[in-house]
């Protein structure tokens, strides 16, 4: 029998090509550079593709792909890999998540230095012949306020490092709690607009997500101090490029240093080229020889783990498990996400704990999966699409979200119950979900009795309990063309507040919410998408 064969598209440390190779259990060939035609006309002799950023595993070659199981990942993005054609064509997707915390982290602080003290422009001008001094006069770190947008695990790592040079840290992440905060030596605001304002050095080190996109535009620039410095070596797209060229060239913007662009390679014409007093790497924040080798080595052995033993680790797109224990919790796995997506969008942002109760026959077996995917659900908003089963509890750990865990053995009124419980600034939320036969049902919002479907589009309001008021609500939504597929009321006693709960087949639009919530007998209005 052939052993799998796996290909190395992209160039990973020498370290991790023995690992893969070793004992010959795998055939392991290395063919980098190659161009998209040829990818497709070797892929389907494949088991397994290992990439870097450079090679993209689209759709078509993970289609062209017929004996393809496993992709990896060296490194901690997948932006290159098309998780969700992946996910239905049953590929697995693995990727190395510790690998490089400390050298983005470092690659950060280089920069910021650079921007402090006008290194590269000191180079460039010394080896031109010139001896400037005057012009290239800089500001010391000491004393100075660090802003950090997005308090991971690279933006912790940078605070450390920025408090060992005297600075004040501030730090903007909804999602990390004052406990965490107090642990780190960083001060917590609430507004993004007050670390604007307050900050002489910006960081930002969050992900990539619709409600980060340009979290850094024309606006926002303006609010900041003048002669601020800014770093981004998180994602390209966290700063709208042409607003920041033109505030580096009007010099409210003193100095900026970018690791990422919204496309790379930087095109020729990016206005950043000509923008003035500007640091440009080439997306250098992995690239160390330490971290590259961890990563080589990390995805290596998953590789092997999964081809191998059958064993996963360190996946995008599915929980560590074997396949004869997935097919058993596989459906308590995709109802434990939503539930846990749905809890986080009635929920405070900075959640302090996070409860997990297993009622019933699940208690039976091992729910740390389930747990997992309620964690990976719950913390989405916080972290996008880099969150996911294997990094969801480091990521909550680095927000200093505690996550716990609790069992009633007894039935109740249902066979398999989970109840999810999020406490924050002194009031708890909640939502809980059965299965009425193999059918997931979400039962209780807040501790009160509902039944609703968990997907799409749920509208929960919170209403005064009195005669008419199911009618006017449906004639709201019905004005405005938004299709009521069902509803569940509820109600702590007659005549007090009822808990309206209805699935729409689309999702109402802001001027619709504000006429519902205009009314004085809607006391809340939620809109969540599953």
């Amino acid at each position: 029998m052939q052993p799998p064969k796996v290909l190395i598209a992209d160039s990973i440390s020498q370290r991790g090509i023995d690992e893969l190779s070793r004992d010959k259990a795998l055939d392991v060939s290395v063919q980098t550079n190659l161009s998209v035609s040829q990818v497709l006309e070797i892929i389907p002799e494949f088991s397994a593709i290992v990439v870097r950023s450079q090679t993209k595993v689209t759709a078509d070659i993970l289609k062209a792909g017929t004996s393809l199981r496993v992709v990896g990942r060296a490194g901690v993005g997948v932006d290159n890999v098309d998780v969700e054609a992946a996910t239905r064509r049953g590929v697995v997707v693995l990727n190395a998540p510790g690998g490089n915390t400390i050298s983005t982290a470092e690659h950060a602080f280089s920069l910021l230095l650079c921007a402090a003290r006008k290194i590269p422009q000191a180079d460039a001008s010394v080896r031109g012949k010139n001896w400037d001094r005057k012009n290239l006069e800089g500001v010391e770190l000491y004393n100075k306020t660090l802003g950090i947008i997005g308090m991971g695990r690279i933006g912790s790592d940078l605070s450390r490092r920025a408090i060992a040079f005297g600075m004040r840290v501030i730090a903007c992440d909804p999602y990390l709690s004052a406990t965490r905060a107090r642990s780190l030596q960083v001060e917590l605001v609430e507004e993004l607009d007050d670390l604007l304002a307050t900050s002489d050095f910006i960081s930002l080190h969050t992900p990539l997500t619709p409600e980060t996109r340009h979290i850094l535009n024309a606006a926002r620039l303006q609010k900041t101090k003048n002669g601020v410095r800014i770093v981004n070596c998180a994602r390209g797209g966290l700063i709208d490029e042409t607003a920041l060229a033109n505030a580096l060239q009007n010099g409210h913007v003193a100095v900026a240093a970018l690791d990422v662009f919204e496309i790379e390679p930087l095109p020729g014409d990016s206005p950043l080229r000509s923008a003035p007093n500007l640091i440009l790497t080439p997306h250098l924040g992995a690239s160390t020889a330490e971290a590259q080798e961890s990563v080589g080595i990390e995805i290596a052995q998953s590789i092997r783990a999964a081809l191998l033993e059958g064993t996963i680790r360190n996946a995008v797109n599915m929980p560590n498990l074997d396949a004869k224990t997935l097919a058993i919790i596989g459906p308590h796995l995709r109802f434990g996400e939503k539930l846990g997506r749905f809890l986080s969008q009635i929920a405070p942002k900075r959640v302090d704990t996070l409860n997990i109760n297993y009622s019933g026959k699940v208690n039976e077996v091992d729910t740390t999966a389930i747990t997992r995917s309620i964690m990976k659900g719950f913390l989405q908003m916080a972290g996008g699409a880099d969150v996911n089963e294997v990094n969801a509890p480091a990521f909550a750990e680095s927000l200093g979200l505690k996550v716990t865990e609790s069992r009633l053995s007894a039935l109740g009124d249902y066979t398999d119950l989970l109840e999810l419980s999020a406490f924050a600034e002194g009031k708890t939320v909640s939502v809980g979900g059965a299965f009425f036969g193999a059918t997931p049902r979400i039962v209780s919002i807040n501790s009160r009795p509902v039944e609703a479907r968990p997907h799409g589009v749920v509208l929960v309001l919170e209403n005064t309990d009195r005669p008419g008021m199911v009618g006017r609500i449906g004639n709201l939504l019905g004005d405005h063309g938004v299709n009521i597929a069902t509803m569940s009321l509820s109600r702590n006693q007659a005549g007090g507040t009822a808990l309206t709960v209805l699935n729409l087949d689309t999702a109402p639009d802001e001027a619709l919410l504000a006429e519902i919530r205009a009314s004085e007998d809607i006391h809340s209005a939620q809109v969540i998408e599953l």
